[in-house]
């Protein structure tokens, strides 16, 4: 076990993976970029700490997570609606909490949304490997704590970093914070191949509800709902992005997400912006959702602003 101090993990959950914003870089090697799934939520546990944008964080999906801390600190949980509870006592997420060498932290499994981020103060204490980050691909057997893309195990121990200065008790105003119950449409930059799905063929898949299937994971969502039937023939692969909606012979939908195949010749309607990525991320199979196009210079003016707000230096809010 390690001597230096951080949390060790006596119950790891369903699955709990390191992450942080993804590796750069790699497309060429056949690896997709992989990080957070929600990088809001992710973004928003690392800033309640002044951690620098891209620390890693413990992305848990399902909850069901315990730990007990070496050293005294401050943490912070964001994502979905579990209950944290600190020595059996309830602790509130989306807000900075105080831990002391001995106790035990307990979240739940969620009550809404799927996936919860727990940060640290000071991050990790994780070395980045491939692509100069940390972040677990677990098919790949990159990334995680040795670099292995295991998931967290049983035993587990994060290291952190003991002389991190404190961080004032902060919260996340209930203005910023998402309903992951909310009505979910998300936002589409018509791109690609849109030549090859004819008008009546869009005004179905932006008119029409889709229900998000048991096959979704981190490396695509896939839909149910009215078929699509692009015109031409199967395409020769090439470069896939994040976000990308692809149509399979089926005419199923296929929103391609963070540990994606990084080729394929399945036409491409669009794709889903990052923000509607993250709030994809905490949806259950199930869910109804829809479609809604916007421009290119919309998402960009989006994730500009994304950016600008969590990569921001000086006094935090």
């Amino acid at each position: 076990m390690s001597t230096q101090p951080g949390l060790t993990f006596t119950k790891p959950g369903f699955l709990s993976l390191l992450q942080d914003g993804g590796r750069r870089g790699v497309m060429h090697l056949g690896l997709a970029t992989g990080g957070a799934m929600d990088r809001n939520a992710w973004a928003w546990a690392n800033r309640l700490l002044d951690n620098p944008f891209g620390t890693p964080a413990l992305e848990i999906t399902f909850g069901g997570v315990e730990f007990t801390t070496t050293l005294d600190t401050q943490i912070a949980i964001t994502g979905a609606e579990v209950q944290c509870r600190v020595n059996g006592e309830p602790r509130p997420l989306w807000s900075v909490i105080n831990i002391q060498a001995g106790d035990r932290i307990a979240l739940s499994a969620p009550k809404v949304g799927i996936r919860s981020y727990l940060a640290v103060l000071g991050g990790f204490q994780v070395a980045p490997g491939l692509g100069n980050s940390c972040a677990t691909f677990t098919r790949e057997g990159l990334g995680g704590l040795n670099q292995d893309g295991r998931p967290l195990q049983e035993g587990d121990h994060l290291p952190c970093h003991a002389g991190s200065a404190r961080v004032l008790n902060r919260k996340v105003s209930e203005r910023w914070r998402p309903d992951y119950k909310d009505r979910l449409v998300l936002s589409v930059i018509p791109c690609a191949q849109i030549d090859r799905f004819p008008a009546s063929v869009l005004d179905t898949f932006f008119n029409n509800p889709y229900t998000l299937t048991r096959q979704t994971d981190r490396m695509g969502a896939r839909l149910k709902g009215p078929a699509l039937e692009p015109l031409g023939e199967r395409l020769i692969s090439e470069g896939t992005s994040l976000g990308a909606i692809q149509v399979p012979a089926d005419g199923q939908p296929i929103v391609l997400l963070n540990d994606r195949q990084t080729i394929g010749g399945y036409p491409k309607l669009g794709a889903v912006t990052p923000r509607s990525l993250d709030a994809l991320a905490q949806r259950t199979p199930g869910t109804t959702l829809r479609f809604r196009p916007v421009t290119l210079h919309e998402a960009q003016i989006e994730e500009k602003q994304f950016l600008s707000f969590f990569t921001a230096t000086g006094s935090r809010r």
